[in-house]
């Protein structure tokens, strides 16, 4: 996926437009875990569709959540997505921030030819 390091550092332009992919990879990833919260939350704790939109938001954004939770299967689903919302999160930012951490070190490791 990336250049080898032995290869010219990518125009601006085209490292602009991987970043770009990358972002989008990343909103991906993030609205899909969000919507497995969203259904789980209203499956297994009965919440309404907005009440599950704002408990799986807070846990995939690492705030906690807001509605109580009674039933065994509710409370199973809410760990089980805590523990996947925190994975979720960081494969995210990795994703997000690879294209930026590669182009700085292929240019931290370009060899002068002159």
């Amino acid at each position: 996926m990336f250049e080898h390091h032995k290869r010219p550092l990518l125009p601006r332009r085209d490292f602009l437009a991987r970043l770009a992919r990358s972002v989008a990879i990343g909103i991906g990833c993030i609205a899909f875990a969000l919507g497995i919260g969203i259904l789980g939350y209203h499956q297994f704790v009965k919440l309404s569709w907005l009440d599950a939109f704002e408990n799986a938001a807070m846990i995939l954004s690492g705030m906690g959540p807001v509605s109580p939770v009674e039933s065994e299967a509710g409370k199973l689903f809410a760990g089980f997505y805590a523990l996947f919302s925190g994975l979720a999160f960081i494969t995210t930012m990795a994703v997000i921030f690879a294209p930026v951490f590669h182009r700085f070190l292929h240019k931290f490791h370009l060899t002068d030819d002159k």
